[in-house]
């Protein structure tokens, strides 16, 4: 049976899963790169670049497992892109380049719905206006058996956890005080009684716990 699971979710001591002020040049906001600077030091993130080098261990072992029978993801605008409100350039495909790397079907959750963009390496963009509910079942039906993953940020996070349709969750807590951003865990209270929880702290400094449905 397939699963929903969210993989490699930075967050702070404070609970801030992204900084304030996202912009073109600035996709966590205030926070900077501070969030995912241990998943940009593993090796698997070097591969992921064509790169060789990156640091092995526990790190590296949780951040290659986010792509392991993925067949769809859902994200939300923000991670798309800094663009708010109707879509003023369609030129405008993410972060990530000709190439990203989803390899999937992703399906991005927005108020302003465009057409489908495809991209390299079997990558298609498609942007819903739809419910947790709608978007999953439209994501598992891409996903032909296999899992769908929940890529972000917080907000599209929280809504799924909100409606208790997250299987497995891996947030990583990072050494950070941001003081401002948006937060993770806002209306979650009594969240950890669903999962079986269980924690790591590495050499870098971040502690990985997951949050795996019994």
């Amino acid at each position: 049976m397939s699963r929903v699971r969210v993989h490699n979710l930075s967050v702070s001591l404070d609970g801030f899963a992204t900084g304030e002020g996202q912009s073109l040049d600035a996709p966590f906001g205030h926070a900077g790169l501070r969030l995912p600077a241990w998943f940009f030091a593993t090796r698997s993130f070097r591969q992921m670049q064509g790169e060789a080098g990156g640091s092995t261990g526990v790190d590296d072992a949780v951040a290659g497992a986010w792509g392991t029978d993925i067949g769809a993801e859902i994200m939300g605008r923000n991670k798309f892109g800094p663009q708010r409100g109707p879509w003023e350039d369609h030129e405008w495909n993410g972060w990530w380049g000709p190439n990203p790397p989803f390899h999937t079907p992703v399906f991005v959750l927005t108020h302003h719905p465009r057409p489908s963009v495809e991209m390299e390496g079997g990558t298609t963009f498609h942007f819903i206006d739809a419910t947790p509910q709608e978007a999953l079942r439209q994501a598992s039906e891409a996903a032909a058996g296999l899992d769908v993953r929940i890529g972000g940020g917080p907000t599209t996070v929280r809504q799924f956890l909100a409606e208790d349709l997250v299987d497995h969750l891996h947030v990583v807590v990072v050494p950070i005080v941001l003081g401002r951003g948006e937060r993770l865990w806002g209306g979650l209270e009594g969240l950890e009684g669903r999962f079986d929880v269980e924690s790591v702290t590495t050499p870098s400094g971040v502690t990985h716990v997951t949050f795996t449905r019994p």
